[in-house]
């Protein structure tokens, strides 16, 4: 019997704003055959094809993204707002609604040998995936794909980041904002 993830997911409508239907992962990740579930269908998509490191967006790509290289036997990266990672870093501008904000990773970390896998719990506009992506290809790792427990695609973040040439999944799709 196959668990469905998709119910797991809370809708919480009018957060944080007014019109907005918040999908909330915490009922998703707190049922713990449902979060297993989800970190092996993520993991399940990219075994054999030579990922060395996962790299998940703060803060609840962590939650994800180091459940599947846990699954995948890989390392994992974390990928910083400005200022939170100590050590050399590099980092990536990308654009807010109302102004500028920066992602970075250590500087050390990849080359050109390691192949990454992007991780995130959803996918609205893209702004800050494709920013991830960017700053992991300018390390000169090649970027296997992007992976998210949910993706909104009314938004069209998914389109955009494959327009980049990255191959995305998502475990589940969610219609409106």
């Amino acid at each position: 019997m196959s668990l469905d993830l998709k119910a797991l997911v809370r809708t919480i409508p009018d957060y944080p704003k007014k019109g907005i239907l918040f999908r909330d992962i915490t009922t998703l990740i707190e049922h713990p055959q449902g979060f297993k579930e989800s970190v092996e269908q993520i993991a399940r998509q990219y075994r054999g094809r030579g990922i060395t490191h996962v790299a998940g967006i703060e803060a609840r790509g962590f939650i994800f993204g180091a459940g599947v290289a846990i699954a995948l036997s890989v390392g994992f990266i974390p990928v910083r707002k400005k200022g939170k990672l100590p050590g050399e870093t590099i980092g990536q501008n990308y654009a807010l609604e109302y102004g500028v904000d920066t992602i970075e990773i250590h500087a050390d970390v990849l080359n050109e040998k390691h192949v990454v896998l992007l991780v995130d719990d959803l996918i609205a506009t893209g702004g800050t995936a494709i920013a991830a992506v960017g700053l992991l290809r300018r390390t000169g790792a090649t970027v296997k794909g992007a992976a998210f427990v949910i993706d909104l695609p009314e938004i069209g973040g998914a389109a955009k980041l494959a327009a980049e040439g990255v191959e995305v999944s998502a475990l589940m799709a969610f219609e409106g904002h």
